[in-house]
């Protein structure tokens, strides 16, 4: 949690703010990640 997001786990469940800014980041992470994924399976399917 700490090297991921710089925020120790204790805070993190303590703090409401800090929590949505976390879980934020990481549905953004995800969504870019599964674009990425469908853009580099586009590219294998043409190969």
């Amino acid at each position: 949690m700490h090297q991921a997001h710089g925020i120790g786990y204790e805070v993190y469940c303590q703090k409401h703010d800090v929590r949505m800014r976390v879980e934020k980041k990481r549905e953004q992470e995800y969504f870019l990640s599964r674009q990425m994924l469908a853009h580099l399976d586009h590219f294998a399917i043409k190969s």
